[in-house]
C-alpha cells in the first residue's frame, strides 16, 4: 500500500495510490496514521481509501505521513562517501541525532529558508516508520517492527549544526524536515528498502545519486542497536543518513535559496518536492 495524509478542498483525508490510480476518502480519524500505526489498523484504513473516490494526484495537498512520533532519531554520516567528504571518517557506532515533530513539512510544502542563515543545505534520506517498538530487538526480527518507508529531506542549517558538536539546532528548524509525499508498506519493497536508487535534484541538477545499499548501517541494524539502549515505540520515526554530494561539501559551497526547488527520489519509494521559501 501507499497511503498518503492529504487535504482537499479544505477536507482532511486520506489517500492511496494503486499504480497510477490515486484515490482519497475523507475523515480527520481515517487520515489519522499515528493512530492506525499504533492500533494496528493500517490495512483497513488502507482498503478504507483505495475504495474512495478517484482523484488527481495534482490536486491534493501533501501532509507529512506522521505528525506524532514519539521520537525521530536520526542517523549522520551512515553512507561512507557522505562520511569521507565530511573528513570525519567512518563510523564505529551510529551518530545519531534527534529531529523533532515541529521541523516537519510536507510533500510541496515550502522549506523555509530562515531570516538567520542564509547556509540551507539538502540531504536526500530514506525515513523508516516503526509499526511496533521494543527493546533489545534481534536483528533477524528487526524489519518485522517496520511499518513503512518513506522520502525525506533532511534540510540542514549549517552554520547553526557546526556551532558546536551536537547538531541538534541545525537540524530542527521550523518547516526544513520535508517527508512524504507516501507512507509505502514493506510488501512493495525490497526487505529493509535495500538497494534501490537514491537521488537528489536541485532545479534539476543532480546534486547526490547512490543507493539505499550503501548505507554503513542497514535498517535492521540500526533497529537492533538503538533497541539495545532505548525502548522503541509505534510510530517512531528513523531517518537513514544521506549519501554525498551535500552543498557544504563542495567547493565552492552551495546553498539553497529562495525560488530554488528541491527533489528527493528513492527508486519505487517516490518523489519528494518542495519549493525553497524565503521567511
Amino acid at each position: 500500500m501507499r497511503l498518503a495524509r492529504v487535504t482537499k478542498d479544505g477536507k482532511i483525508g486520506l489517500a492511496a495510490k494503486t499504480g497510477d490510480i490515486v484515490t482519497i476518502a475523507y475523515g480527520d480519524d481515517l487520515a489519522d496514521l499515528d493512530a492506525h500505526i499504533a492500533a494496528g489498523t493500517l490495512v483497513e484504513a488502507g482498503e478504507k481509501a483505495t475504495a474512495g473516490e478517484p482523484v488527481d494526484e495534482a490536486s491534493l495537498l501533501f501532509l507529512p505521513p506522521v505528525v506524532r512520533p514519539a521520537k525521530i532519531v536520526c542517523l549522520g554520516l551512515n553512507y561512507r562517501d557522505h562520511a569521507e567528504e565530511s573528513g570525519l571518517g567512518i563510523p564505529e557506532h551510529p551518530v545519531l541525532f534527534a529531529r523533532f515533530a515541529s521541523s516537519l513539512t510536507g510533500h510541496k510544502a515550502p522549506i523555509i529558508l530562515p531570516k538567520v542563515s542564509e547556509q540551507l543545505d539538502w540531504e536526500a534520506e530514506l525515513a523508516v516508520v516503526l509499526s511496533t517498538g521494543g527493546k533489545d530487538i534481534a536483528e533477524a526480527d528487526a524489519l518485522d517492527h517496520v511499518a513503512g518507508y518513506s522520502v525525506f529531506n533532511d534540510a540542514s542549517i549549517r552554520d547553526y549544526q557546526l556551532r558546536t558538536p551536537q547538531w541538534t539546532a541545525g537540524k530542527n528548524f521550523d518547516d526544513t524536515g520535508a517527508f512524504g509525499p507516501y507512507l509505502v508498506t514493506p510488501d512493495e519493497l525490497p526487505a529493509g528498502a535495500a538497494g534501490l536508487k537514491i537521488e537528489c535534484r536541485l532545479n534539476g541538477e543532480v546534486m547526490q545519486s547512490s543507493h539505499t545499499g550503501n548505507l554503513i548501517f542497514s535498517v535492521a541494524r540500526t533497529i537492533h542497536l538503538l533497541s539495545s539502549f532505548m525502548t522503541l515505540q509505534s510510530g517512531d520515526v528513523l531517518v537513514m543518513g544521506t549519501p554525498g554530494g551535500v552543498g557544504v561539501a563542495r567547493s565552492p559551497q552551495v546553498w539553497m535559496k529562495a525560488g530554488d526547488v528541491c527533489e528527493v527520489e528513492i527508486e519505487s519509494v517516490g518523489l519528494l518536492v518542495n519549493p525553497i521559501v524565503a521567511q
